[in-house]
């Protein structure tokens, strides 16, 4: 491990899982393939999908009510699963009111509570996000309990504006409250990583634990030399790390049942450097159909962007400005249009992936079918930051557990914590409370 090149600059996943690859590599075998079964019981999966700075309210919400309902023009691209999916209206995370107008929402979204405001040497959002509370109770059942996935770099320092860490505005999922989960943002490390899990062979997890133990030294001898900020990345790598070495000793137990659904080797590699934007999106999105369909891992969340993100859309048809500018749009008719745009290419790459997952077939359905899809901002209109009415899709039937197909309207502050509570059950971890929850949300659960 060289301690110089991480004293330089913040560790990233991409490193990590280079240093461990040597270490961790292990081969797919085709023995490995499920023998055929009759009728097999259907996983449910679960992911998350984040987009920032908020939607053009006025061109978001469907009309009707129901399953009498026509799509907006920002959600036309999911017309093929109008069937298939629910609009849920007038939600909101109450505790994220307060504060500025990014990073309390976005850290906090899959959490519902209130992050305190730090420069970044005491992160806390004070609680668990609802991803990893269904990895806590049901990830031992897949290689990999959950898949974190972005597009853009850990962002450091501090937004002055506001005084609020950037740390915040990179992550979603949280797996204890002072404990953000790292993402992979390189969908070739990606791609390696869901290999490696797909194929764990018991003769070799004594020498793997071994060899994670003298990694794990390496990080405590380099957090000593370290700052704080770089401490808190190695805390997260080491925390990686130990849930490798939980895996491998799984392995070695010969206690683990899994096997891979289909053979990952189906899939191309995907480049180690997408050539833009858009084409590392769709990269991301075939990562998590893939892990979803080998059944690999059951639990993703993926983030199209950081708080704040300004990512340049002028290769979009219409469109001159990057995202945040757009959103920030002060009423001006053709910021409103442009900002609409952005969205719906958003809802477009959604909508890939629930086609990626309508394709790949699984019993009598798909693994769409067997999957809860979730798109959502952190906040409605991007010009206000207004946390009320957030815009959210759920994609897929949940295994039958989802009345899809509907545009369901609920009294307005309705908080966001019901769905997650609906969520969780349909996944099959169902909880009696989430944060400020009040109940599942009604109509949405079988």
């Amino acid at each position: 491990m060289n301690t110089s090149g991480f004293s330089r600059q913040p560790i990233s996943r991409r490193t990590v899982l280079r240093g461990a690859g040597v270490t961790l590599a292990l081969p797919w075998l085709e023995a490995m393939m499920p023998a055929a079964t009759t009728n097999p019981a259907m996983p449910v999966r679960m992911a998350f999908l984040y987009m920032p700075n908020g939607v053009n309210t006025s061109a978001w919400a469907p009309q009707g009510v129901g399953r009498d309902f026509q799509l907006s023009p920002t959600l036309a691209p999911l017309a093929e699963f109008k069937d298939k999916i629910i609009v849920a209206q007038n939600l909101w995370n109450e505790a994220s009111k307060d504060g500025d107008g990014h990073y309390v929402k976005e850290a906090a979204i899959l959490t519902s509570t209130r992050i305190s405001k730090t420069l970044g040497e005491d992160l806390n959002c004070h609680g668990v996000s609802m991803d990893q509370v269904a990895a806590q109770r049901a990830g031992d059942q897949t290689p990999l309990p959950s898949l974190e996935l972005g597009i853009s770099p850990e962002a450091t320092g501090v937004d002055l504006a506001v005084g609020y860490t950037r740390v915040y505005g990179c992550h979603v999922a949280w797996s204890g409250p002072t404990t953000p989960l790292a993402r992979e943002i390189n969908p070739r490390s990606v791609y390696e990583r869901l290999f490696r899990a797909s194929g764990p062979q018991s003769s070799s997890a004594k020498q793997d634990t071994l060899l994670l133990d003298r990694v794990l030294g390496q990080a405590r001898d380099l957090r000593a030399q370290v700052g704080t900020a770089d401490r808190r990345r190695i805390d997260e790598y080491m925390s990686i790390v130990r849930g490798l070495e939980e895996r491998t000793q799984r392995a070695s137990s010969g206690r683990s049942t899994w096997k891979p659904k289909v053979p990952l080797n189906s899939a191309p590699t995907p480049p180690e450097e997408p050539k833009d934007y858009a084409e590392h999106v769709r990269l991301m999105l075939d990562m998590i159909a893939l892990a979803f369909q080998s059944d690999t891992t059951r639990i993703s969340t993926f983030m199209f962007g950081n708080a704040v993100s300004n990512v340049s859309f002028r290769w979009l048809d219409g469109v001159t400005a990057g995202h945040h500018d757009n959103s920030h749009h002060s009423n001006d008719p053709e910021k409103l249009k442009q900002y609409q745009l952005i969205n719906k290419w958003y809802i477009a790459q959604y909508a890939y992936l629930l086609r990626k997952l309508q394709e790949a077939k699984e019993g009598e359905g798909s693994v769409l079918d067997n999957s809860a899809i979730i798109f959502a901002s952190a906040l409605s209109d991007g010009n206000s930051h207004n946390p009320h009415k957030l815009p959210v899709v759920v994609g897929g039937k949940a295994g039958g557990r989802i009345h899809s197909g509907q545009n369901l309207v609920f009294p307005e502050d309705t908080p966001l914590s019901n769905l997650w509570v609906s969520m969780l059950s349909a996944f099959g971890t169902p909880v009696e409370r989430f944060a400020d929850s009040t109940g599942p949300l009604p109509g949405i659960l079988v």
